[in-house]
């Protein structure tokens, strides 16, 4: 599967220098607002030292890691959800992401135009998400009047429908997003079906200068961001644009000498990819074999079967066993004779819940 996650925020605050950088794709970045007329999509490779380890071990003839998707939207401006800029065709491809990383500049720069004249993080912050609300207001709105009429005649889903919905207003009113309201699992598969905006989660990206890289303590911007997702529930994750721009241009040594002359344990699209895994509840697990060694995404909780069928709906379908090994113990003894003669190595059955770093050799029968 690969993670979609949409890169939103206001123009010019570094969403497609970003973009550019994790994907060298090449979307337009210019100095002036909607330079993204539709959504540029990149899909890049997520690193993954345990698939590099695991290759040296096994010596396969390829190596395939996982993917993620990155949607670069053009900039959303005051009043998109009325149709202001071109809001309406950006809002409608939020819409198809699975997560949000919003944008924020945190940096001052007068040769890089601000949309509003002027560098302040929380109300650029406030004005993306009230856009969203009153967007997502408008949908839950119109359900109601359909759902209201179904509801008089007592029909049990619609009252169910109903009462979600009635949350879910209640919520948007009050400039809050549809994420805040407690729901239970059965309701939150009814609101599930609304695709509502502000039902993702999201990942604030506070985007600072060079010098302020190493220092973000130091940045009141990024502060005052930190203070904003605090009081979301949401996380925060500092980068520069365009030293990300830099570090896409490198490769393998001169990559790493790049980020050690920084005074970087690793790149902004490392920490980006991570922290985007954990908001969306995702694991990695691996196939290692002469043929291949192949890593694969999946959900936390996720069984065995479940795991299975990623890779083919018949290993699902005929599965029978799991033999499964811990990557940490499959590097720790460096093969998988001895890590099973050391009693690491297990089958498991269809109840198991696969775990992040399982290294497993599926056996089925169709």
């Amino acid at each position: 599967m690969a993670l979609t996650t949409g890169i939103v925020g206001l123009p010019n605050v570094g969403k497609s220098t970003l973009f550019n950088a994790i994907t060298q794709a090449g979307a337009e970045a210019a100095n002036y607002p909607f330079a993204t007329i539709d959504p540029n999509v990149g899909i890049v490779e997520v690193p993954d030292e345990r698939l590099q380890v695991l290759t040296e071990l096994v010596n396969p003839k390829k190596t395939t890691p996982t993917a993620f998707e990155f949607t670069d939207i053009a900039g959303i401006v005051e009043g998109a959800s009325h149709g202001e800029g071109l809001g309406n065709k950006f809002l409608s491809h939020i819409r198809e992401v699975d997560a949000i990383s919003h944008v924020v500049r945190c940096f001052e720069g007068g040769d890089i135009t601000h949309v509003s004249g002027s560098v302040d993080p929380v109300r650029d912050i406030e004005v993306i998400n009230l856009e969203l609300i009153l967007a997502d207001l408008e949908t839950v709105t119109k359900r109601m009047e359909k759902v209201e009429k179904q509801a008089k005649s007592k029909d049990k889903d619609a009252l169910a429908e109903h009462a979600v919905l009635e949350k879910l207003v209640k919520a948007l009113e009050a400039e809050k997003p549809a994420r805040s309201v407690t729901l239970d699992e059965d309701e939150h598969k009814i609101a599930k079906g609304f695709q509502l905006l502000t039902m993702k989660p999201i990942l604030y990206v506070a985007n600072v200068s060079e010098e302020d890289l190493l220092h973000e303590e130091d940045n009141e911007y990024v502060q005052r961001v930190r203070e904003v997702a605090a009081s979301e529930g949401a996380e925060v994750i500092t980068i520069c644009a365009n030293i990300e721009s830099e570090i896409a241009e490198l490769d393998g040594e001169d990559r790493e000498s790049f980020l050690e002359d920084l005074g970087l344990a690793e790149a902004g699209l490392d920490r980006l990819i991570r922290a985007a895994y954990e908001l969306l509840g995702l694991n990695t697990y691996f196939t290692a074999g002469e043929q291949e060694v192949r890593a694969w995404t999946i959900r936390k909780g996720t069984k065995a079967p479940q795991a299975a069928g990623v890779i083919h709906t018949d290993f699902e379908r005929g599965f029978i066993r799991a033999e499964v090994v811990a990557y940490d113990d499959l590097a720790s003894y460096g093969s998988m004779p001895k890590a099973k003669e050391a009693g690491k190595v297990r089958l498991e059955g269809k109840e198991y819940v696969v775990q992040d770093g399982d290294v497993i050799y599926f056996r089925f029968n169709v």
